[in-house]
């Protein structure tokens, strides 16, 4: 059981972090979010005929039927099952890790909660429309970005901070510099 600072302690060999609670508000947020401007840029946008907001950024309507980048987008419909698999199987994973961390380890907890909020945004679009949808289109001159959505954000972000706090933060407080 979490003492009152939300500490993991063992309880039957398993270790509980109630902060972990609050990031799951978090990630749940995240979802909310995202489903939401999806819905509005699918009920407002034409699909693939760009918006222009800024001489840098179009809203354009997107169905990408892959992961990341349109991988595997035109591989028939099996990679639905696929991506829809390991979505939910890493989400349950980052779960686990995220009530295992320990209350000090915000910065991961942080990450964790962007990353899964991302991963279920993504993963309810894979599930009830075989595809994600995807409106931010974000580009200079004739080169365009991939488009992407807030769940696609919040992933990159996530990851970010997870990289910055394993090679930089945690690396320092493992290794104290000793006087």
């Amino acid at each position: 059981m979490p003492d009152m600072n939300g500490t993991p302690q063992k309880s039957g060999g398993l270790s509980f972090n109630k902060m972990a609670f609050a990031w799951l508000g978090m990630a749940v947020l995240i979802v909310v979010l995202d489903l939401w401007t999806k819905n509005i840029a699918t009920n407002s946008l034409t699909l693939y005929r760009p918006e222009a907001l800024t001489s840098w950024l179009n809203m354009t309507l997107a169905h990408n039927y892959g992961a990341a980048f349109s991988f595997l987008s035109d591989a028939g419909g099996w990679q639905r099952w696929l991506f829809t698999g390991l979505a939910s199987v890493v989400t349950l994973v980052l779960i686990v890790w995220l009530f295992r961390l320990q209350a000090r380890e915000k910065m991961t907890a942080a990450a964790l909660g962007l990353i899964i909020g991302g991963a279920v945004g993504n993963l309810i679009d894979r599930i009830n429309h075989g595809y994600v949808v995807d409106f931010i289109d974000v580009y200079y001159r004739d080169w365009h970005w991939p488009a992407f959505n807030l769940a696609d954000s919040a992933i990159t972000c996530g990851v970010a901070l997870l990289i910055i706090d394993g090679l930089f933060l945690s690396a320092s407080t493992k290794h104290p510099v000793e006087d």
